[in-house]
């Protein structure tokens, strides 16, 4: 048996219709409480289908688009979507979650939101440093973009210079910190002493992130995951149901903080984090597909899964060994080969280039739904 059969759950597949029976039984002694719990279970219902339907949607992509940034941008509108619903639901239920058994429940999803908001800054802060790469990038083309007959030696090597310091920038931060002297700030300053480069190594990284600098992004998944299990049959009933949207949109949270981190380059990025939602959920099949599908390409890459950044780098190591090899004068061949691979690297630059501003822009609309629902949440627990 499967760990997520048995995953906090207090007997086997019918434990929800039980508890979703003994919900409606307490309600059938009048007309009018009987016509209430069948609203209220359609509204229970209609979340849970949402929520099936749109990851559904998002498991349904190919390999080569998942992990897209248009890909995460639907991924980010799903969660918005989802998490506007279940804010309905809270808000029509008030007394309920502002009362035992629930109310610790909702706390802590509210104290899960808080670390939401920060995983969101340290996305921003991500999409932030992969514009300073794209800033080489530039120096790159425009290095090698030339309407001269032959390309000159100079022009390589400054080319070279800049390749070498993008590698050195999009280093892993377990290994190296990136070198930028400040935010949005030129590119003119890695000719420099190995002491003078770390001292601003340091000074960066406390005027870079808007997260502290002993911040660790799989520190915070790991603390949004431990706590979270999934409502037993007598929860289910105590809380006339509210605690399987609850549980739901818990998960829901977790997932898509877990892709950005995966996604984009986050500090301390890390993807071992335990998700196994049971299959008694009608979404669990689509959410734990997906979390399979992402985990599969961990080592892929050390500076973050999107498809786009991927590209890139393959194309920066392609375009770094040519001309690491080159010699002047270059014949047609070499001429022709530096075209072609400086074509693909302006195509996989332009398109990281133009996904990341609406891709920054949704996550900025994640972070102030998460801050308008807590602010609600924080007024109605008292």
């Amino acid at each position: 048996m499967s760990s997520s059969d048995n995953y906090g759950l207090s007997s086997p597949i019918s434990s929800f219709g039980r508890a979703i029976s003994l919900i409606r039984k307490e309600h059938a002694h009048s007309l009018e409480a009987n016509h209430k719990s069948t609203t209220w279970d359609l509204e229970l219902e209609s979340f849970q289908k949402q929520v099936t339907i749109r990851f559904e949607d998002l498991s349904s992509v190919s390999d080569d688009e998942l992990l897209s940034i248009d890909w995460i941008r639907k991924l980010l509108n799903a969660f918005i979507c989802c998490h506007e619903e279940f804010r309905i639901i809270l808000l029509n239920n008030k007394e309920k979650v502002s009362n035992s058994p629930l109310d610790r429940s909702i706390s802590e999803f509210f104290e899960r939101l808080v670390k939401a908001l920060d995983i969101c800054n340290a996305s921003r802060d991500g999409i932030e440093k992969t514009r300073l790469w794209l800033k080489h990038l530039d120096i790159v083309l425009c290095a090698l973009s030339c309407n001269q007959r032959s390309l000159s030696e100079g022009q390589v090597l400054r080319a070279r210079k800049a390749l070498m310091d993008l590698a050195l920038a999009m280093l892993d931060e377990k290994d190296c910190r990136p070198v930028f002297p400040q935010r949005n700030k030129s590119f003119g300053q890695h000719n420099m002493s190995k002491d003078h480069r770390h001292h601003l190594t340091v000074h960066s990284r406390s005027n870079s992130w808007s997260v502290s600098r002993s911040w660790s992004a799989v520190k915070q998944l790991h603390s949004i995951a431990n706590t979270l299990a999934p409502p037993r049959g007598n929860e289910i009933v105590a809380t006339s149901g509210l605690a399987i949207p609850v549980y739901t949109m818990n998960s829901v949270l977790l997932f898509v903080l877990w892709t950005l981190v995966a996604a984009i380059p986050c500090q301390d990025r890390g993807l071992n984090i335990q998700l196994s939602v049971p299959r008694q959920f009608s979404w669990s099949t689509a959410v734990n597909s997906l979390h399979e599908r992402i985990k599969k390409r961990e080592r892929q890459s050390s500076n973050g899964l999107l498809k786009e950044i991927n590209q890139v780098e393959s194309c920066v190591r392609r375009m770094n060994d040519l001309v690491d090899t080159v010699q002047f004068p270059l014949t047609h061949e070499q001429k022709t080969e530096v075209e072609q691979k400086l074509k693909e690297l302006s195509l996989a630059s332009g398109a990281l280039r133009d996904g990341l501003n609406p891709l920054e822009r949704q996550v900025r609309e994640v972070f102030r739904k998460i801050m308008t629902c807590r602010a609600e949440g924080l007024d109605y627990l008292g």
